[in-house]
């Protein structure tokens, strides 16, 4: 059962899980393209570290103007876990894979396999069982994209692709320890915490990083910096914690599929990127991959005080 705290809590969002889930999804996908701004006169460390240190500040003024009630002692540890995998691992490991050269459709493409990283989080962690037919889409799903990061990187990994692999561990396991701990608190509380929880590593090397890179501030590192900090970093968990709750971790997450098609056509009109037929076709594989997993059965483990019951989401 989720902790009450005052009657300022923030009302509850009225949209169903998959649309959640969906508006999450759709914040998230412009995240490359603004790195890739950010990136036009800011250090990428800074990118990836003041974005947690911005959302960190905004979370701090949220909790403290509805005066949230502060996790328990066990709740640290796991608010730690998110905080690792979506505050500081998935934003640093990203922003330097671009820095090293790979394009923000490339990266799309990669960041594709992320829905059924998190769906074997889900298994291992939230006790949720898909069928087979929803790991047949997810498996599909990710061979399309190891395919399409081989064809385009000459048949080897680049560093740029183990960077973005990495960045694909951390948030499987950021997305699915914070949808888990929705059951506890609402979903935006879950992501304030935990952005807090990283705020005394995060804000001193901001500001240590900004007196010693050397930032030029243009417009489109202003831009970038800001969406990547307000939104990417902070607002988009609000929707997207929520409908992964709501939803169940490994179904919802499958909607993430969407977001590389979604990118790719960001990154075409804010960038300027060409964009060929093999990342085309590529996007196109993965996102008919979701619309079978939305259709796939998943068996969802709830613990209940003295007994277990398994419900089909």
């Amino acid at each position: 059962m989720r902790d009450e705290d005052s009657a300022t809590e923030l009302m509850p969002i009225a949209l169903g899980g998959p649309a959640l889930a969906g508006l999450g999804v759709l914040i998230f996908s412009w995240t490359i393209p603004a790195s890739v701004l950010a990136l036009d006169g800011l250090d990428p460390y800074l990118v990836g570290v003041g974005r947690a240190a911005v959302a960190a500040i905004l979370a701090a003024l949220a909790l403290a103007a509805v005066r949230a009630r502060r996790p328990r002692r066990g709740q640290w540890g796991r608010l730690a876990v998110i905080s690792g995998g979506v505050v500081f691992g998935f934003p640093v490991l990203t922003t330097l894979a671009l820095d090293l050269g790979a394009s923000g459709a490339h990266s799309a493409v990669v960041v594709g396999l992320l829905p059924a990283t998190t769906a074997v989080f889900a298994v291992l962690r939230a006790g949720e069982r898909p069928s087979a037919a929803f790991w047949a889409a997810s498996a599909a799903g990710a061979v399309v994209v190891t395919g399409f990061t081989l064809i385009r990187s000459g048949g080897h990994v680049t560093g740029a692709d183990l960077l973005l692999f990495g960045a694909l561990l951390a948030a499987a396991a950021g997305y699915t320890e914070g949808a888990r701990m929705t059951r506890e608190m609402p979903g935006w509380r879950v992501i304030s915490w935990a952005t807090v929880a990283g705020a005394p590593i995060s804000v001193p090397v901001a500001a240590w990083l900004l007196a010693t890179t050397g930032p030029e501030w243009t417009g489109r590192s202003v831009f970038g910096i800001g969406y990547v900090s307000a939104l990417s970093a902070y607002l988009g968990f609000f929707a997207w914690y929520e409908g992964l709750a709501r939803t169940g971790i490994a179904r919802g997450g499958q909607i993430q599929l969407a977001q590389p098609l979604l990118t790719i056509v960001w990154s075409g009109i804010a960038l300027g990127e060409l964009i060929d037929g093999t990342t085309a076709l590529a996007a196109v594989l993965v996102l008919i991959c979701v619309l079978v997993t939305q259709r796939a059965r998943v068996q969802r483990v709830q613990d209940v005080p003295g007994r277990v019951e398994a419900r089909a989401v």
